[in-house]
C-alpha cells in the first residue's frame, strides 16, 4: 500500500502547485484579502492619454491588480498541491474507501476501463479550468457583480456559500464521482481554511472587513487554562477567538483538491508510462 507519490508525481505536483496555483488563486485574492509580507501585485498600466479622458471609475477598475499574492504562496501552494493530489487521495482510498468496500462487500464485479494518459490530461486540464472558473465566481459574489437571484437581488454571504457549494460539488460529479475524491475535498474544504489560521495570527496576511464573515475559533472559551484553550493561545496567540477568515474559501479549497487530485493522476500515468 503506497500512501505517497512516486517522486516524479511529487515533482510535478509542487512545480504545478507553485506555479500555477498562485495565478488562479489571483482570481479572488484582491477582494478578500491583503498580504502583509513580501507581497506581489500586478496591475495593467493605464496610458497617460487614456488616464486622462477616463471616469473616475474606470480608472479604479485599471488600477486594480490582475495578480495578487505573496511570495510566500507559491511553495506553500507546491506543498499543498503534493497532499492535496498526491497523499490525501491515496489516504482515503486505501485506509478509508478500499477497507469499507471489504467490510460491506460493495466492490462490485465490473472492472472499468483504466483511463488513458491522454483521457487523464484532458481531466485535468478541465478541472484546472473549472476550479479557475469557481475561484472567480468567488470573486464576483464576494463583490456583487451577478444579481443571480430570480428578483435580481445579490446573493447574500449563506446564499453566496450555497452557490459556491453547489458549484464545487458540480465539479466532482462531472469530472470524478469517486468517493476518495469527495472524502479528500469535504476534508480539505474545512481544514484548509483553518490551517491558514497560523498566517492571519502572525500577520502575513488579513482577510478584508467585507470578506470576514466567519470566525472558525469564537465559540472556544478563551478563559480557564483548558486544553483547548492552551493550545490554541500557544499556537495563534491570546486573541484567537477574534481571528476572520472568508467562508466562501470552503468551496474554493474544495475546487482546488480536484483539480490537485486530477493533476496527481496524470502524472501518474505518465511515470508509469515511462517505466515500460
Amino acid at each position: 500500500m503506497l500512501l505517497l507519490p512516486k517522486p516524479p508525481t511529487t515533482a510535478k505536483l509542487f512545480l504545478t502547485g507553485a506555479v500555477v496555483g498562485p495565478l488562479v488563486d489571483s482570481l479572488h485574492n484582491q477582494v478578500l484579502l491583503q498580504y502583509e509580507v513580501l507581497p506581489i501585485q500586478i496591475t495593467i498600466p493605464q496610458p497617460p492619454a487614456a488616464s486622462f479622458f477616463s471616469s473616475d471609475a474606470a480608472a479604479a477598475a485599471a488600477a486594480d491588480p490582475i495578480v495578487c499574492t505573496s511570495w510566500l504562496i507559491p511553495p506553500l501552494l507546491g506543498v499543498a498541491y503534493v497532499v492535496l493530489g498526491g497523499i490525501l487521495p491515496r489516504i482515503m482510498e486505501n485506509v478509508i474507501v478500499v477497507p469499507m468496500q471489504r467490510v460491506f462487500n460493495s466492490q462490485g464485479n465490473d472492472v472499468k476501463a483504466k483511463p488513458t494518459s491522454q483521457q487523464l490530461q484532458t481531466r485535468a486540464i478541465i478541472a484546472v479550468a473549472t476550479t479557475a472558473l469557481i475561484i472567480k465566481l468567488s470573486e464576483l459574489l464576494q463583490t456583487q457583480s451577478l444579481p443571480l437571484l430570480p428578483d435580481g437581488s445579490y446573493p447574500d454571504s449563506e446564499q453566496s456559500l450555497a452557490i459556491m457549494l453547489f458549484a464545487a460539488l458540480g465539479q466532482w460529479l462531472l469530472l470524478d464521482g469517486t468517493p476518495a475524491a469527495l472524502l479528500a475535498a469535504s476534508i480539505t474544504s474545512i481544514g484548509g481554511p483553518l490551517s491558514e489560521l497560523p498566517f492571519v495570527a502572525s500577520g502575513f496576511w488579513q482577510y478584508i472587513p467585507s470578506a470576514a464573515d466567519y470566525l472558525p475559533l469564537a465559540s472556544l472559551p478563551n478563559s480557564g487554562g483548558g486544553l483547548l484553550d492552551s493550545l490554541a493561545k500557544a499556537v495563534l496567540g491570546d486573541g484567537y477567538n477574534d481571528l476572520a477568515l472568508s467562508s466562501i474559501t470552503g468551496p474554493c479549497y474544495f475546487a482546488v483538491t480536484m483539480d490537485s487530485i486530477a493533476l496527481g493522476r496524470w502524472f501518474d500515468a505518465q511515470d508509469e508510462e515511462d517505466e515500460i
